[in-house]
């Protein structure tokens, strides 16, 4: 009985153990986030280790990791990157999940006596970010930037003709949407509807594209949206990379051709540079039934970059040419106003145009040179200072048919000097919180060059800005709360003779935006991010001054010195669900626009010895945009995958309770693919369908009815191949395969011809 009761009793004990055990909850989770300290770039692929339980994960692509189905208890948390400091966390997990951000810090890692050390700038922001990169990124090359954002929902183009293409972001372009060449915002004239952004998609490695007002972060030009043309990254030892594109398509007989060279110094660790040069030459191109007259192009284009980087400070040059001559549709530029009238009516040139390289006038010439400078320097672990110089110089010259001699100068001959200077300080820090200060300044002088005999559409002018802000971020594992504010003040003077008089006007403006946002990581399959934003713009000089015929537009344009600046409040949200077999991403918005300017047809005609032109002015009202953006993918076994993409844009005139002219119609994309072959040797064959709803919501006078609806079909097949220690990238593409004439409501010309026809294009990449 003695032996018994200790045995009883140690048995009753187990039993209670035991049934303890049992009802715990065994369904806490440890998740996280694990970022560069020195940037707060997500880190993919990092090994996170809990020793206890003997298992483990890798980081996804936004940094993100979470481990399921612990148990209350003492837990050791392990976190390791290759270049980085260790991470060892002792986490007591109660009775509710644990979420934290993990910042890992570099450590040199030397490699046959090179130092390694990673310095990429990244950009954090909870709205709606979008990039074209890999696979995407080959199918867009040989596409102007316009053309190549086309692939991301909730970006079209507002263009003149097939060769000039502006990005629109949720209804928006020109100086609402600012781009960055590698980090410096591209500054021409780029207020005109026909003038192309000056920059050779060709220098980026990814394009990014973020839909939401971004005043505090890039200044008053970001309003609609920023994209970022950003080259990779600089070796930091001994390495060689060349890439060579050989492209070709059959409409228009383009050509084009682009080698970029990448290396590293063995004896200067951390130094790198990059060269890269591209050519494209194109002729007119061809709608299904007649050749569209003067529509080629050619283009020549370089950039080079210098950077060196070491443990604490990073250096880089940067320089980039670009140079253009396009031609512009000789039938866009009538004699008289019947002529205008029938070709309207008409819908097509009466001209037959041949096939031809020569490019007369109507045309334009363009070339862009841009330089920066940049610096950072690490003050400790947890702050850097950066400072960025930029200049670039921009010239554009639009010829006009003229008679005699006159016909061999611009009639709109413009240079434009842009300097910027960025001087911000980044902190990051162990626990939740990272953030940048700054102020950035812009100096800008636009002259008219003599010699025209023209009265300048716009006058010379001098613009000042000065911008001071802040953003903070919180994170906590997959929470993120970000806020921030910036005020800037301009001024802009102007100068110009009208019959020989001189007319000056002396402009100021200041603003104040904020911005709020937030994003959560539902679920290891379920992500959510919103933000909303105060943003501004001020008119700019053509909308105020502009009085005369804008030669490449072919129209009058009529400007109003008292327009205001506009002021908007914009709100983005943002769903993503991410499967193994299927991914989808839906992207809602509304953006409320106080004072919103716009170019608006008259229904006036204007006749000079040049022609007859349609009469527009800027006018301002109240608006209100909203829509929603979706995209996704789905795979249906090992071979056979499909996606769909669309985008929906309605814009509203408050004031007038009509709508505004030039917004996107209904559209949406769809395909299938299927891929076979086996590992260096890859092929994959692409079935796509494009349909474009008919612009129903036009403005109460347009100088033609809104184009009927259409669908265009595609097909494309891509080979990859590996060829010893290269890489061969082929494909063919085949566009509008039933040569379906159509019109694009969003292109100016529609009014006097159809769109292109089928077009072959031929793409070959060779990495070595």
């Amino acid at each position: 009985m003695k032996n018994l009761l200790p045995a009883l009793f140690g048995f009753i004990l187990a039993l209670s153990i035991a049934h303890t055990s049992l009802g715990q909850d065994c369904n806490l989770s440890i998740r996280g986030k694990v970022i560069h300290l020195e940037n707060n770039q997500p880190i993919y692929s990092a090994y996170i280790w809990l020793e206890e339980i003997n298992s483990g994960t890798l980081t996804d692509e936004n940094g993100n990791f979470q481990l399921k189905g612990l148990c209350p208890g003492q837990y050791t948390l392990k976190i390791q990157y290759l270049g980085h400091k260790e991470i060892i966390e002792s986490i007591n997990l109660s009775s509710s999940p644990f979420n934290k951000t993990y910042r890992m810090e570099e450590e040199s890692l030397e490699l046959s006596g090179v130092e390694i050390h990673g310095h990429k700038d990244a950009i954090q922001t909870t709205t709606a970010v979008t990039a074209l990169y890999g696979e995407a990124l080959f199918e867009a090359r040989g596409e102007n930037l316009g053309e190549s954002l086309k692939r991301i929902a909730g970006v079209t183009t507002f263009s003149t003709g097939n060769s000039i293409a502006k990005p629109v972001i949720h209804g928006l372009h020109s100086n609402r949407i600012m781009i960055l060449n590698n980090g410096i915002r591209l500054e021409g004239q780029q207020w005109g509807a026909e003038h192309a952004p000056e920059i050779d998609p060709f220098i980026a490695d990814e394009i990014t594209v973020i839909k939401g007002a971004e005043t505090v972060r890039f200044g008053p030009e970001a309003m609609g949206g920023v994209i970022l043309v950003n080259p990779g990254e600089l070796p930091v030892k001994k390495e060689h990379t060349t890439n060579l594109y050989v492209l070709g398509a059959s409409n228009g007989r383009m050509g084009n051709i682009n080698m970029t060279h990448t290396g590293g110094s063995g004896k200067i660790p951390g130094l790198g540079y990059r060269i890269q040069t591209s050519a494209k030459k194109a002729g007119n191109i061809k709608s299904p039934d007649y050749y569209q007259g003067n529509t080629g192009l050619s283009e020549l284009n370089f950039s080079g970059t210098l950077g060196y980087t070491s443990k604490k400070l990073g250096v880089e040059g940067y320089y980039s040419y670009f140079n253009t001559e396009l031609g512009i549709l000789r039938d866009s530029h009538t004699g008289n106003l019947s002529d205008l009238q029938e070709i309207i009516a008409n819908g097509r040139p009466f001209t037959d145009a041949e096939f031809t390289y020569d490019l007369i006038n109507p045309k334009q010439v363009v070339t862009h040179h841009l330089v920066k400078l940049k610096s950072h320097y690490h003050l400790n672990p947890n702050w850097k200072a950066n400072i960025q110089y930029g200049f670039q110089m921009n010239n554009r010259k639009e010829f006009d048919k003229r008679r005699g001699d006159l016909n061999e100068r611009a009639s709109l001959d413009l240079e434009l000097f842009t300097n910027t200077l960025d001087i911000f300080i980044d902190h990051t820090h162990v626990n939740a919180f990272s953030g940048t200060w700054g102020l950035n300044l812009i100096q800008q002088a636009n002259n008219n060059v003599p010699g025209t005999g023209v009265t300048p559409l716009i006058p010379n002018y001098d613009m000042l800005n000065l911008g001071l802000y802040g953003m903070e971020k919180y994170s906590k594992g997959p929470f993120e709360l970000e806020a921030g504010a910036r005020f800037d003040i301009r001024s802009v003077s102007t100068a110009r003779y009208i019959q020989e008089e001189l007319e000056t006007a002396d402009l100021s403006y200041r603003n104040f935006t904020a911005f709020l946002g937030a994003y959560y990581q539902i679920s290891e399959k379920l992500e959510f991010s919103s933000n909303i934003g105060s943003a501004w713009r001020p008119p700019n000089v053509n909308e105020l001054f502009s009085q005369g015929l804008h030669h490449g537009a072919a129209a009058v344009e009529i400007g109003d010195q008292n327009l205001e600046s506009e002021k908007s409040l914009k709100w983005v949200s943002s769903l993503e669900y991410s499967g193994k077999k299927s991914l989808f991403e839906i992207t809602v918005y509304a953006n409320k626009i106080k004072n919103y300017i716009y170019l608006n047809p008259t229904g006036e005609t204007y006749s000079s010895l040049r022609g007859t032109f349609n009469v527009y002015e800027y006018l301002q009202a109240n608006a209100m945009f909203y829509g929603l953006d979706f995209s996704g993918s789905y795979e249906f076994s090992e071979q056979i995958s499909g996606y769909v993409k669309g985008a929906i844009t309605r814009a509203k005139n408050l004031d007038e309770d009509n709508f505004f002219p030039f917004i996107p119609s209904d559209r949406m994309d769809w395909g299938l693919s299927y891929s076979f072959g086996k590992d260096g040797k890859k092929n994959k064959v692409t079935l796509s369908n494009q349909l474009v709803a008919k612009q129903k919501r036009e403005p109460d006078f347009d100088l033609a009815p809104a184009p009927p609806a259409y669908a265009l079909f595609g097909i494309g097949y891509m080979k990859k191949m590996t060829i010893g220690q290269n890489k061969l990238n082929a494909g063919i593409q085949v566009n509008n395969i039933f040569n379906t004439s159509y019109k694009e409501y969003m292109n100016r010309f529609r009014y006097f011809t159809d769109d292109i026809g089928r077009n072959i294009q031929l793409k070959i990449n060779y990495q070595f």
